[in-house]
């Protein structure tokens, strides 16, 4: 499609609102319409006057077309702000009369709407945030009790963190295969043989000097989270030499959750969960997505149904109390009766958390890349989140995180659900950015969050094993980075204590 911006630079926002309706187009954001423009072609202009803007928006589509305007007083607060709103929202009610449907949440487009809600409440009260959400966002009303009842799960757990905590995140960016929805930077085992070794035997470097540098500042660790890739793609004794130099070179006193991800049941066995288990870890993500076979195999998931019970009921065996489940809507081939049965499938198990993410159309996945599929299915996305909004609800479970990406199917929303007293507590602090999170391995992002204050910076890590493996001494220059951030923004005395 063909976006053009007359007479400002909304082009964030703008883009955005195009890609909840569609999700697969590629944007062409222009200053004025090409000639041979087809497909959908949008106009956003802005004529600034001296009583304020007056904005104009077009829509077209072959022989439609629509328009809608939008008046932006001089004297508004926020005025800036206020123009790219009012020029999104004319952009998006433009998109409702075309396709005929609303998105759920609105013109909300960021990845956070939680903490959105948040500040708003701080700034206007709750009353006031809500009805902002509601009649100036265009969110739901469902959408909008989802996020309050997350608002709620989640201030339980920040008022827990102290400015002084942090978290620590260990990436192991390997995989068995790669699945056709996935994006992320991570290699097949198979094709990454060779890189393991050295790969484990540098992050083990890079945990010891982390834990210095955590030490020297006087940092306090709060939860420990193994995430990928597919941390279970390692060996028992590999997954154990990690673990050990964890142990060895952090102080582990304080540590309220200790997480490893065990995503694909095909790479979960009984060795490496006692492996996990000695070592401390109370918290494991088995993750079948799906608990029919033929869905499985439609995204280039190697392993079944079968060997996902298998791996759930060696967890519980391993003495593992707190489990969580990935579930992911929308996927190609299923039906919204096909993820009821599959929910009601995990319901049996209990497990202590359900996670149920929106299929994200990612640029660099199999699926958008190959054309494997072009599926939208926004109706039966919306069916399968309100399915498990309601029986979860029902089972007891209450959400405690909700995130959400570009160009999810249906525009809905991921969510964490949790049964009480098992909430993820570094699923929380990572999506409401109010802890620090100290990453290790390729790929990692070093998040630093100013004690006491709302500044955060961040540390990349190099992206591919083999880039982490080759330059591995200036990952450790930039592990300074840290103490630097903490020169600047010191912990007070008292915060010491």
């Amino acid at each position: 499609m063909v976006l053009v911006l007359q007479g400002h630079d909304f082009h964030f926002e703008t883009e955005n609102i195009c890609r909840l309706f569609l999700p697969q187009e590629k944007i062409l954001t222009v200053r004025e319409r090409p000639e041979d423009a087809d497909g959908v072609v949008a106009t956003a202009r802005l004529d600034t006057e001296a009583d304020g803007a007056h904005i104009r928006c077009t829509l077209a589509l072959d022989a439609w077309f629509g328009e809608e305007t939008a008046f932006v007083a001089a004297a508004t607060p926020n005025y800036t702000a206020a123009c790219e709103l009012e020029t999104a929202k004319a952009l998006y009610r433009l998109f409702v009369r075309l396709f005929g449907t609303e998105q759920s949440w609105g013109v909300v487009t960021g990845v956070r709407p939680v903490k959105l809600l948040r500040s708003k409440i701080t700034e206007m009260g709750l009353d006031a945030a809500t009805a902002w959400l509601t009649d100036t966002m265009l969110v739901s009303k469902e959408k909008t009790a989802l996020a309050l009842r997350t608002w709620e799960a989640e201030n339980r757990i920040l008022e827990t963190s102290r400015p002084e905590s942090f978290s620590l995140y260990i990436s192991i960016p390997f995989c068995p295969t790669r699945c056709d929805y996935c994006s992320f930077v991570s290699h097949t085992t198979e094709r990454s043989m060779g890189l393991i070794p050295t790969y484990l035997e540098l992050l083990q470097q890079e945990l010891r000097l982390t834990a210095d540098i955590a030490r020297e500042l006087g940092l306090r660790l709060e939860s420990v989270y193994f995430g990928g890739g597919t941390p279970t793609s390692l060996s028992a004794p590999q997954l154990g030499r990690l673990l050990d130099t964890v142990e060895q070179a952090f102080d582990l006193s304080t540590v309220r959750e200790y997480t490893v991800e065990a995503g694909r049941p095909d790479t979960v066995t009984a060795e490496k969960l006692q492996t996990i288990r000695a070592a401390g870890v109370d918290r494991v993500s088995i993750n079948p997505q799906t608990l029919h076979d033929s869905v499985l195999q439609a995204i280039g998931r190697k392993h079944t149904a079968a060997q996902f019970y298998e791996a759930f009921d060696l967890a519980r065996q391993a003495g593992f109390a707190h489990i969580n489940t990935d579930l992911i809507v929308g996927l190609p081939t299923d039906t919204a009766e096909g993820f009821m049965q599959t929910l009601d499938g995990i319901r049996t198990l209990h497990p202590e958390n359900v996670t149920v993410h929106t299929l994200s159309m990612k640029r660099a996945s199999n699926l958008v890349v190959r054309h494997l599929s072009d599926y939208s299915g926004g109706e039966q996305a919306a069916a399968m989140t309100a399915y498990a909004d309601r029986m979860l609800t029902a089972d007891g479970y209450h959400p405690y995180y909700l995130y959400r990406q570009a160009r999810m199917v249906g525009g809905q929303e991921n969510v964490g659900w949790s049964l009480d007293g098992h909430d993820g507590l570094y699923n929380v602090w990572i999506m409401d950015e109010t802890q620090t999170i100290l990453a290790c391995g390729a790929g990692a992002s070093t998040k630093l969050k100013q004690p006491d204050g709302p500044l955060i910076e961040r540390i990349f890590n190099h992206k591919f094993p083999y880039e982490y493996n080759d330059r591995f001494a200036e990952l450790v220059e930039r592990k300074n980075g840290i103490r630097e951030f903490y020169s600047r923004y010191p912990l007070s005395s008292e915060d010491d204590q």
